[in-house]
């Protein structure tokens, strides 16, 4: 029961990585608060999550929306009176290459990707900041380090959050909450099972451990860096790819 009582909101909650990652929170004793833009996953995984014993609630939230994400927080706080933990896990793509790529996913994907991390930390930062301790958790990627061919947005998001990981870990390490990002590589979530099997067999090539992570390898990385083993890390972003590199 590594975060025992721990207060979590889990944005994008409702399937793949962020699903797996409320689950195995919940099993080791945490309260939590699953936000998506999804609505019925996300009572799907509530319900799920609660069948553990766990105490849960859902919001549906547009993290590019300020309100939303301040209505967000206050149920939170309403609820269980703290933020212990904050992992900014939603997020979206719209690929295309660059020549062919229009401003609607271009601002679509900046909006949820990279504001939405911004307004998601910024409100919740003000309430651990008032408890003097938290941990926030940002989704980045090996696209954000390494780029890739028909991601643009995708990647300059990701490479953005990473930015903001560092400095955040810098401003508000003094204040007690540390500041990290898992950068995850291939992934089997719902994204991927839309690709043909052509480019997942290229994709396993490409990663030294010859096959795909599973949402719960992510959801592991997030369970060791929101937890106390993990007081001395901050400002890292913890690759979680097999070893692949571009």
């Amino acid at each position: 029961m590594r975060l025992q009582d721990k207060v979590a909101i889990i944005t994008g909650g409702a399937n793949g990585i962020g699903k797996e990652t409320a689950l195995l929170f919940a099993k080791n004793g945490a309260k939590l608060v699953i936000s998506d833009f999804d609505e019925e996953a996300g009572l799907a995984a509530l319900q799920e999550i609660r069948n553990l014993g766990t105490e849960a609630e859902f919001v549906k939230v547009n993290v590019s929306n300020l309100y939303d994400v301040q209505q967000m927080v206050d149920a939170a706080v309403e609820r269980f009176s703290r933020i212990d933990v904050l992992i900014n896990n939603a997020g979206i793509t719209r690929d295309g290459f660059l020549v062919k790529m229009d401003p609607t996913q271009w601002d679509q994907v900046v909006a949820v990707n990279l504001t939405g991390v911004f307004y998601c930390t910024q409100a919740v930062a003000k309430v651990m900041m008032d408890q003097g301790q938290g941990v926030i958790l940002n989704a980045a990627s090996v696209v954000g380090l390494y780029g890739n061919i028909g991601q643009t947005n995708y990647s300059a998001t990701k490479s953005g959050v990473i930015g903001m990981t560092k400095t955040w870990a810098k401003e508000l390490g003094p204040k007690g909450i540390r500041v990290n990002a898992v950068a995850p590589g291939f992934i089997m979530t719902g994204m991927t099972g839309k690709v043909p099997d052509k480019v997942l067999d290229s994709m396993k090539e490409k990663t030294p451990l010859r096959r795909l992570g599973q949402p719960a390898d992510i959801a592991n990385a997030y369970l060791f860096l929101a937890s106390d083993e993990a007081s001395f890390v901050n400002g890292a972003v913890l690759s979680v790819d097999g070893g692949l590199t571009f």
